[in-house]
């Protein structure tokens, strides 16, 4: 292939006295005249690539099909309304609907698609107050993390005059006199895509009043990496502020009485745990922790005796399963739970006994459950590999489900099935695999095979329906989702397994996953694609950096590929908490070794597509860009490396249905085109 130029400068970085080249450093200015002219002769070549690929309308059009299904969110109540997101199937955004009983005709209160034409303006977060009858909701525009909160009276459908600008990771909490509400923000920014994100601020913002006149409830001077989050409780009688710094999992947990002048009391303030508020029964407050309880455990908290002798276990720490989340429920607790990395659900009393197991429709991921203490119903959302996202009702007093809506797709649920195989790493620590495919598949080494993985913050990979697996493995081909460390499937002590100085155990465990599907005659490196998102993005460039002998293809969306200035730009310094920093003499060596974008070298790469969006201000395109055009450089065989850059989105959030659609074409079109045609790799068919 014939690249864009891209120009190499003489920028050399000093890091702990090494000395450390960055010649597309002009690329992190994507405004920039000459990176601008690079940006569109990189997308004029790509899409010149897909465009030529038979298949392509094929596969857009079958996708099209397989997303035009109706999706529902959990039905929520408020006061004595009903409230649910529906998208019709092809709709860019999800409609906010509004019903006076369950079995009433749901009326509109809030049509996002009518507010851009392209779809690019997504509601971002909404809160509806106690009684049900405001609506606060914010817009985030193009994929970016900036939110603007409005307030909608529900009863008419009409928004009052306020509007709140540069809140970020933000959501909103009324009080119950319905006066006002509470939400975060930052300063202005100079650069609103580009600038480091510090100095969060928890405001309560007085209906009818400008924003100027907002009040700080909170905020900390000497430590600019922390972040506040206020909700008021059920109650009305606290203000519950959960203190984060950064994606530590670690958090401190303060309240303020609801009564003027009352002071900010810091109830959890040792950063040694996890502190999640879940109720409170007047003075007790419930809180789900990992406090010497990796897998997770609810405790009691009276704020009459807060120390830490007195505080009771609620709800014990499982021996094998981990606690995901808690809601206070039915005079009780609502425990979700993984086992295995599926969804496991059981009813508690409030003296923490095990009532009865929620009988889930099988093996994949119910979310939710959302309520007040004193409702006898709940809703959740029960989906698998194979099984649209479909509305429950759980009657918390009989423990009985009812199916609420179900979206009929065009397919046949049927004829696919999951398994989950374990397979050892590097160190020998076995690793569970979700594998997805039709039904009497016979491995005969040859089948193409894409293998998707994250591994980090955290995060649990369950099985989740989407149309997007679905239009691959119906071709015949097979999907492979590994619960790597890193990740949060099986307690603290496994993502502590992929963090900081340990990141290379979860390059370790997705080659090893690569292998055992070669192994086990499931396909074979030439049909062997993967790819991720993000820290998953990482991940791709990590896989291919160390091992570009192992796969067919890569896809790597929206990466975090240079871990030495990472934490240069927007929310990026958040991440330190899980990789370290290359300012700390300590880590410099680690991120180093294993950074995508300093462990490029003259090599035959596999055909490579990196995807990112020009509105991305979680991880900006910067790191796509410099990572693409490095490779470019030193890809030595004939596979193609190519960067495809989306307009007006970001990181994914938000994201229209239509333009998911097409990323989605992009992405099989070109796997297709590798792995399951003639492949540059081998030449093979």
């Amino acid at each position: 292939m014939s690249y864009p130029q891209a120009k190499k400068s003489d920028h050399v970085d000093v890091y702990h006295g090494r000395s450390v080249a960055d010649p597309y450093r002009w690329l992190e200015d994507p405004r920039a005249p000459e990176a601008r002219t690079w940006i569109t002769a990189e997308n004029k070549l790509t899409f010149g690539f897909l465009e030529k690929i038979p298949e392509r309308a094929a596969i857009g059009k079958r996708l099209t099909e397989l997303w035009n299904y109706e999706r529902y969110s959990p039905v929520t109540k408020h006061g004595k309304r009903y409230f649910v997101f529906r998208n019709d199937g092809l709709q860019n955004q999800s409609v906010l609907y509004k019903l006076d009983a369950l079995d009433a005709k749901p009326e509109i209160l809030l049509d996002p698609n009518l507010l851009s034409k392209d779809g690019t303006v997504a509601v971002s977060g909404t809160e509806i107050s106690d009684d049900g009858t405001l609506l606060a909701y914010s817009l985030s525009k193009a994929g970016s993390d900036w939110q603007e909160w409005h307030v909608r009276d529900i009863a008419t459908g009409k928004d009052l005059p306020d509007h709140i600008r540069r809140s970020k990771f933000s959501g909103a909490s009324f009080s119950h006199d319905n006066k006002g509400f509470f939400y975060s923000r930052y300063p202005e920014p100079k650069a609103e895509l580009e600038d480091t994100n510090f100095f969060h601020q928890l405001y309560y913002h007085e209906l009818g009043t400008d924003q100027a006149k907002d009040v700080l409830v909170l905020d900390d001077k000497d430590h600019k990496d922390r972040g506040f989050a206020g909700g008021v409780s059920e109650d009305g009688k606290y203000l519950v502020i959960t203190v984060w710094q950064g994606t530590d999992r670690r958090t401190r947990l303060y309240y303020k009485e609801m009564k003027p002048g009352a002071p900010v009391i810091k109830l959890l303030d040792g950063f040694d745990a996890a502190y999640g508020f879940v109720g409170n029964e007047g003075s007790t407050f419930y809180v789900q922790t990992d406090l010497d309880a990796q897998r997770g455990k609810l405790i009691a908290v009276d704020l009459k005796k807060p120390e830490r002798a007195a505080w009771k276990t609620i709800i014990p720490e499982s021996a094998t399963n981990k606690l995901e989340g808690v809601s206070h429920l039915g005079g009780g607790f609502v425990a979700q739970w993984l086992s295995d990395a599926h969804s496991v659900v059981t009813f508690h009393d409030l003296a923490g006994k095990k009532v009865r197991d929620v009988a889930l429709p099988g093996i994949g991921s119910a979310s939710g459950f959302g309520g007040k203490s004193t409702d006898t119903e709940t809703f959740y959302v029960y989906a698998s590999f194979n099984t649209p996202p479909s509305v429950y009702r759980l009657d918390l007093k009989t423990g009985a489900s009812t199916l609420y809506k179900k979206p009929a797709v065009k397919f046949d649920p049927a004829a696919f099935e999951t398994r989950q195989v374990v397979y050892a790493s590097k160190d020998g620590t076995k690793i569970p695999m979700f594998l997805v495919h039709k039904k009497g598949f016979v491995p005969t080494g040859d089948t193409p095979t894409f293998l998707y993985g994250y591994g980090g913050f955290n995060v649990s990979l369950t099985p989740e329906f989407s149309p997007q697996i679905l239009a691959w493995v119906e071709r015949g081909y097979v999907y492979a989702q590994p619960s790597l460390r890193g990740g949060g499937e099986f307690g603290e002590a496994w993502h502590q397994a992929g963090m900081f100085e340990k990141k290379q155990n979860v390059f370790d465990d997705f080659a090893a996953a690569a292998r055992y599907l070669v192994d086990q005659k499931i396909t074979r490196k030439e049909r062997l694609g993967i790819g991720g998102g993000s820290n998953g993005g990482l991940l791709v460039g990590a896989s291919i950096t160390q091992h570009p002998e192992l796969f067919g293809a890569a896809v790597a969306q929206v990466g975090v590929m240079d871990m030495l200035r990472y934490h240069k730009f927007t929310i990026g310094h958040a991440w330190t908490s899980e990789y370290g920093s290359s300012d700390e003499a300590k880590y410099f060596p680690v991120l180093l070794a294993y950074s995508p974008l300093h462990n490029i070298k003259a090599a035959a790469y596999p055909p490579t597509l990196v995807m990112t969006a020009d509105h991305d201000d979680r991880v900006v395109p910067a790191h796509s860009f410099k990572f693409t055009a490095t490779l470019q450089a030193a890809q030595t065989g004939p596979n193609p490396v190519l960067i495809r850059i989306e307009t007006d989105a970001g990181h994914g959030a938000g994201k229209p249905t239509m333009k998911r659609i097409e990323e989605a074409a992009d992405e099989w079109s070109f796997l297709l085109h590798i792995l399951a045609g003639a492949t540059a790799a081998s030449g093979s068919k």
